[in-house]
C-alpha cells in the first residue's frame, strides 16, 4: 500500500479502496492539512470555455466552478510538484458512489483514471486536469449532498423543502480540515447513515447468495407454531439470514424461537403479530435482496431532499406515509408514537412540511366541495333526511359542515398546520381502521389513533393544560380553539425503508407506487 506524504507531516492514514485501473490500494489523505499559498499558480480563466467545449457533461457545473475561480484565481489542486494529495480524496470518494446507493455513471472517468495513474505525481498543471479535477469535486458534491434536481423530486410527488448547500464554500472548508470529508454525510438527513449501513448489510448478503423462496404445500395459505415441513424449514432459512435469528439449525417445526423471530419481524414493520405467517407475510419475504437493495438506494436519495433542520429540531412531529406512523418528538427524544391513516391511492397524502399553530377541539367538519359533489349530493338524492342523519348541515348558505361531536369524521380534535393543500391531522371516531396493516383509506389528511395522547402532551408542554381540560376541550359540544406559544413543525414524509442506528432496515408497501419512477431517474442518470 502507497504511503502518502501529508504536506505539513508524515502520518499513515486509513486505507481507502480505489475503483481506479490497477484496482492499487489507496490510503486516506483527508487527515493532511493543505497550506501551498506559498506555491500557488496563476491559472488561464480564458481557457475555460474551450474546457466546456471538449468536456460538456461540466457544464452544468460551470456556474460553480467559475465562481470557484473567481474566489481563488489560480490552480487549486495542483502544486509545483504535481497534484495535491486531497485531490485524490476526492477521486477516492468518487470512485465510491457505489457505497453512496448511487448508480452514477462518473463522466470522463477514464480520463480521470490516467490523471490519477500512481497518484498523479509529477503531472504538470494545466487548465484542463485542473477543471476536471473541479468538475468532479462538483459532481461528488451534487450527487451525494444534493441528489436529483428539485423539479425531478417534485415529479415524485416531494414537496418539502430543500435545502442547498454551497459547494465552493464547503470546497473552503474542506481545503482548511480535510477530515471533515469523512462527516460529510452530515450535510443530508441523519437517516442517511442509518441506511448506507443497511445498504452494506444487504450487500453481503447477496455476495453470500440472497435468500431462497419460501413456498408453501399446495393447499396450505398459512404457517404456524406446531406446523411441520419444508416451508418452515425456509421460512427460518429466511429469518435467519436478515438476522431475525440467530442462526439457522435446519428444524422442520414451528417452535416458540421461530415464532418469537416472527413476532421480532413483524414488530419491526410496526405491524401486530397474530401468531399466523399469511400469504402475504411470505409474499413478503420472498422479494429478492436485489430489490431490497434498489429500495435502500432509492430511500438515500430521498433523505438527500430532507432539510438537515431536522435534525436540530428539538421537537417537532414526523409523519411516514408509508409505515401508517407518527413520531413526536420533544427535547430531541420520541415522546410518542402513533398509527396512523393516511390518504387512499385517490387522494395521497401530499409531502410536505409545515408548522403547526392551533388545535381546534370539538371541531366542526367543513367538508370540501369534491366530497360534496361525488358523496354527499348523491345521499341526499337517495335519502332526503341525509344531512339530519349525518349531523350534517348548511352555512353560508350553500356550503355544507357536519357539527361537533362523537361522530364528526375530524373526531374529537384537529391539529392544524394551515397549508394551501388543506391537510391536517386529526382524530376519528373511526378506530378499527388502525387496526388494519394497510391504512391507506382517507380523503387526504391524516388520522391519529392517539390524538388524544398527542394533544394532551402538546397543550401541557406548551400551556401547563391537563388530561382533565383536554377532555373537557374535546367533549365541550361547540368548537373551540388552542393557540399554541411555540409553532411545532411537521413533517409528512415518504420513506419505503427506514433503518436504525445498526443498520437494520424494515421495508414498507410502496403505497403510492413511488418508489419506480424514482429509480428510473437515479437508474439512467
Amino acid at each position: 500500500m502507497k504511503k502518502i506524504l501529508a504536506v505539513l507531516g508524515i502520518a499513515l492514514l486509513t486505507s481507502l479502496t480505489s475503483c481506479k485501473k490497477g484496482n492499487k490500494d489507496k490510503v486516506d489523505a483527508s487527515t493532511e492539512t493543505h497550506d501551498h499559498e506559498d506555491k500557488i499558480l496563476p491559472l488561464d480563466t480564458t481557457a475555460f470555455a474551450g474546457f466546456f467545449n471538449q468536456y460538456p457533461e461540466y457544464k452544468t457545473y460551470s456556474g460553480q466552478i467559475r465562481k470557484l475561480y473567481r474566489k481563488h484565481p489560480h490552480y487549486i489542486w495542483h502544486e509545483k510538484r504535481g497534484l495535491i494529495e486531497f485531490a485524490e480524496v476526492i477521486y477516492n470518494r468518487v470512485n465510491q458512489l457505489d457505497d453512496e446507493g448511487l448508480p452514477a455513471k462518473v463522466p470522463y472517468k477514464n480520463v480521470l483514471d490516467d490523471l490519477f495513474q500512481d497518484s498523479g505525481r509529477g503531472e504538470k498543471p494545466n487548465v484542463n486536469s485542473e477543471l476536471l479535477i473541479s468538475g468532479m469535486y462538483f459532481y461528488w458534491a451534487d450527487k451525494t449532498m444534493g441528489g436529483l434536481p428539485t423539479d425531478k423530486s417534485r415529479e415524485t410527488g416531494w414537496y418539502l423543502p430543500r435545502q442547498h448547500t454551497d459547494y465552493v464554500a464547503y470546497l473552503d472548508t474542506l481545503m482548511q480540515d480535510p477530515q471533515k470529508i469523512n462527516g460529510s454525510s452530515s450535510k443530508v438527513f441523519s437517516q442517511y447513515n442509518n441506511l448506507k449501513k443497511g445498504l452494506q448489510k444487504y450487500r453481503d448478503i447477496e455476495k453470500k447468495g440472497g435468500w431462497k423462496t419460501i413456498t408453501l404445500d399446495e393447499g396450505q395459505k398459512s404457517l404456524k407454531e406446531g406446523d411441520t415441513g419444508a416451508a418452515v424449514a425456509a421460512l427460518r432459512a429466511r429469518l435467519a439470514v436478515e438476522g431475525y435469528l440467530k442462526s439457522d439449525d435446519k428444524k422442520r417445526e414451528f417452535d416458540s424461537e421461530l415464532n418469537d423471530a416472527v413476532k421480532k419481524y413483524e414488530d419491526s414493520h410496526y405491524r401486530t403479530y397474530k401468531g399466523v405467517v399469511t400469504e402475504s407475510i411470505i409474499k413478503e419475504l420472498n422479494i429478492p435482496v436485489a430489490d431490497r437493495i434498489r429500495t435502500i438506494a432509492v430511500n438515500m436519495e430521498r433523505c438527500r431532499w430532507v432539510p438537515t433542520d431536522i435534525d436540530k429540531e428539538k421537537e417537532y412531529i414526523a409523519v411516514n406515509i408509508p409505515s401508517y406512523r407518527l413520531r413526536y418528538v420533544r427535547d430531541g427524544k420520541i415522546d410518542l408514537t402513533s398509527n396512523v391513516v393516511v390518504g387512499k391511492e385517490a387522494n395521497r397524502t401530499v409531502i410536505f412540511s409545515g408548522k403547526m399553530s392551533y388545535i381546534v377541539f370539538s371541531p366542526y367538519w367543513n367538508v370540501p366541495p369534491s366530497i360534496v359533489e361525488k358523496e354527499i349530493k348523491p345521499g341526499i338524492a337517495k335519502n332526503p333526511n341525509y344531512l339530519a342523519d349525518h349531523n350534517m348541515e348548511y352555512y353560508n348558505g350553500k356550503h355544507i359542515r357536519q357539527k361537533p361531536g362523537g361522530t364528526n369524521s375530524l373526531g374529537l380534535v384537529k391539529f392544524m398546520f394551515p397549508n394551501t393543500n388543506n391537510i391536517y391531522l386529526h382524530d376519528t371516531p373511526a378506530k378499527g381502521l388502525f387496526n388494519k396493516d394497510d391504512r391507506a383509506y382517507s380523503h387526504g389528511c391524516v388520522r391519529v389513533e392517539k390524538a388524544r395522547e398527542l394533544a394532551i402532551k402538546i397543550t401541557g408542554k406548551d400551556g401547563g393544560w391537563n388530561e382533565a381540560k383536554v377532555d373537557k376541550a374535546m367533549n365541550a359540544g361547540k368548537e373551540n380553539s388552542y393557540v399554541l406559544k411555540k409553532k411545532i413543525p411537521v413533517y409528512l414524509t415518504y420513506f419505503t425503508a427506514w433503518a436504525d442506528e445498526n443498520g437494520n432496515v424494515a421495508f414498507f408497501d410502496d403505497v403510492y407506487q413511488r418508489d419506480a419512477s424514482l429509480a428510473s431517474l437515479l437508474y439512467t442518470k
